[in-house]
């Protein structure tokens, strides 16, 4: 997997399509060379997937691009099932999950964290709670909130943060504002959902490719540095 843990990519910002339903939305976001496909297991989510559904879409997802599995505040044996059924290459925790809980599945996880009238002096406690984590994601939405409502998060705040581990920048990304959002915030990736739809859990394949254009766009400029062979460690791209 090219995700987590960090392996060389085509392009220094690492790009997750995440609220995936269908199986040509899953073919399609492969073939532009995403990083990362996110499922959303949340029951109240309207891109919301089953077990059954998940390994199907699993099921044609190649090696070479990560499975993230979302969810939030769910029990034990509900991930767990999920993590046994659909083999995730990550956990992503919406919830109020601590670190303990979010660690004890053997996942490699990222933790989102809303940030929806947060301020950003905020962010390094809260980063402190999760020493186990991979790495976080920002996401524009209010605490308690779900992800893929299409809010922004402040991305000014979020360049001076100083982040030492990989974190993504979501909510409210599209293909008209993500360059943007990549040349003033610095993200490790991006994270799109609503962004690439024509309909919740809808992707529209233009907007896909348009996204993905747009991310390169914004990251040639620079210049990737190769990762050694066999390197499994994380690079912040600061």
């Amino acid at each position: 997997m090219s995700f987590l843990p960090l392996r060389e990519t085509i392009s220094p910002t690492r790009i997750k399509f995440c609220g995936m339903t269908r199986i040509e939305d899953v073919q399609r976001a492969v073939e532009l060379g995403v990083d990362a496909i996110g499922f959303v297991f949340v029951p109240r989510s309207r891109r919301c997937v089953d077990v059954d559904r998940a390994r199907r879409l699993r099921a044609i997802v190649p090696a070479a691009t990560s499975v993230v599995a979302l969810v939030m505040n769910q029990t034990h044996e509900d991930i767990a099932t999920i993590v046994e059924r659909v083999r995730p290459d990550v956990l992503q925790f919406h919830g109020n999950e601590d670190d303990a809980f979010c660690a004890a599945f053997g996942v490699p996880f990222l933790k989102a964290l809303a940030m929806g009238g947060v301020h950003a002096n905020a962010v390094p406690e809260r980063l402190a709670r999760y020493p186990s984590a991979a790495g976080f994601v920002f996401d524009g939405h209010a605490p308690g909130a779900m992800g893929g409502s299409g809010e922004r998060c402040d991305w000014n705040a979020l360049a001076g943060s100083h982040i030492e581990r990989p974190w993504l920048l979501a909510g409210g990304l599209n293909a008209g504002n993500v360059s943007e959002a990549i040349r003033i915030a610095h993200p490790w990736g991006v994270d799109v959902a609503s962004g690439i739809e024509s309909a919740p859990g809808i992707k529209d394949h233009a907007a896909m490719r348009a996204f993905v254009t747009a991310v390169r766009a914004a990251d040639s400029p620079l210049s990737p540095t190769p990762l050694p062979q066999g390197e499994r460690g994380y690079r912040s791209r600061r």
